[in-house]
């Protein structure tokens, strides 16, 4: 990232820390966008889309339950990241949203970067390079793809709001699309 932009990431930071949630933690939200990016995408992977209606606002899920049905298997599959497997996490941005109705909300879209052993063609447009890990001898080859996905986390500050992130958005460049 450039550094105006972290800049601004590690402002907007701040802001949360000071006007409204005295207890953020970069660390501790990037720890748990993980495990839910984890969670989401395994149970995407699965078609157990109605196990996402905490997790996943309306809107999105909608989205999702048309757009996995069409997927073929092997993108299916593609969508599922173990958390081992994630590779690296950064902030794509930071917003602080005020509406005319007093209602505050935060929103952070996260990067992830993740290896994934699914059956993809070695020609899949936009993807990083396919590592391939040889284990004993040269006839057990294991082929990894580089994939990346982008989930953006949601929460209202507003009093007597739900202290809850909601995934407001999930994209997977050349498999969810």
């Amino acid at each position: 990232t450039s550094p105006v932009a972290w800049l601004r990431t590690r402002f907007y930071y701040l802001l949360i820390r000071l006007y409204f949630d005295r207890e953020f933690s970069v660390e501790e939200f990037t720890r748990g966008a993980k495990q839910a990016f984890s969670v989401v995408s395994k149970l995407l992977s699965q078609r157990k889309l109605d196990l996402l209606d905490e997790l996943v606002s309306a809107e999105v899920l909608r989205v999702l339950k048309e757009k996995i049905s069409l997927l073929p298997d092997n993108h299916r599959d593609a969508l599922a990241a173990d958390i081992d497997a994630i590779m690296y996490t950064t902030e794509g941005d930071v917003r602080i949203y005020f509406d005319d109705d007093g209602i505050k909300f935060v929103s952070i879209l996260m990067r992830f970067w993740y290896l994934n052993g699914a059956n993809l063609p070695d020609e899949v447009p936009g993807e990083t390079k396919v590592f391939q890990i040889v284990f004993g001898d040269e006839s057990t080859k294991e082929k990894r793809h580089l994939l990346t996905a982008n989930y953006e986390f949601q929460r209202e500050f507003t009093e007597g709001a739900k202290p809850e992130w909601t995934i407001t958005r999930i994209e997977h460049p050349r498999l969810l699309e």
